[in-house]
């Protein structure tokens, strides 16, 4: 008889996308349309897929090229989804302007990016994916801006006086 064919394995629905294709450490973030179209995971994913992203996500890097001014103007967008899916009124968030590197294309000012961020009571960078330059430090910055959320949302609580720890006694249990 022989042996029963392998089921076949499920497919990914988001593409793979490839270091030196505009992506940014090997994914594009969310809100960049290389080219102006939407991204590979945006029309893989759709709507429901960046919901999803929202949900779990504990900071956005929101990224618009200064080449095109569509996806600035789609920045304030992305950014009231996010609050909306978090229920909240400000969340961490960096602002970030992508293809500095291109300054004779460029279609948003710099001071346009920084009015933005302000607008939205958020950091603003410039940074080239291409040439690399700032892409790690908007990750480093997002990190210190959700660990100074994350630490005004839940203060850690004070050490128990030594005093304090004698009353609880031991919890320790000899066999």
């Amino acid at each position: 008889m022989g042996t029963p064919p392998s089921p076949a394995r499920p497919r990914r629905a988001a593409a793979r996308l490839r270091p030196g294709s505009g992506d940014v450490c090997g994914r594009r973030a969310a809100g960049e349309r290389p080219g102006g179209g939407p991204g590979r995971r945006e029309l893989l994913e759709g709507r429901s897929g960046r919901q999803r992203y929202m949900r779990t996500g504990e900071g956005f890097l929101l990224v618009f090229s200064v080449t095109d001014r569509g996806s600035f103007e789609e920045i304030y967008k992305f950014q009231r989804q996010i609050l909306r899916v978090k229920d909240r009124d400000e969340f961490p968030m960096i602002l970030i302007g992508n293809k500095a590197d291109l300054d004779h294309q460029r279609q948003v000012t710099q001071e346009e990016g920084q009015q933005l961020a302000r607008q939205l009571k958020v950091t603003y960078m410039e940074a080239s994916a291409k040439i690399r330059m700032n892409v790690d430090q908007a990750f480093h910055e997002l990190v210190r801006v959700i660990r100074k959320f994350q630490e005004q949302e839940c203060p850690p609580s004070p050490e128990p006086t030594r005093k304090e720890k004698d009353k609880k006694g031991c919890h320790c249990v000899i066999f």
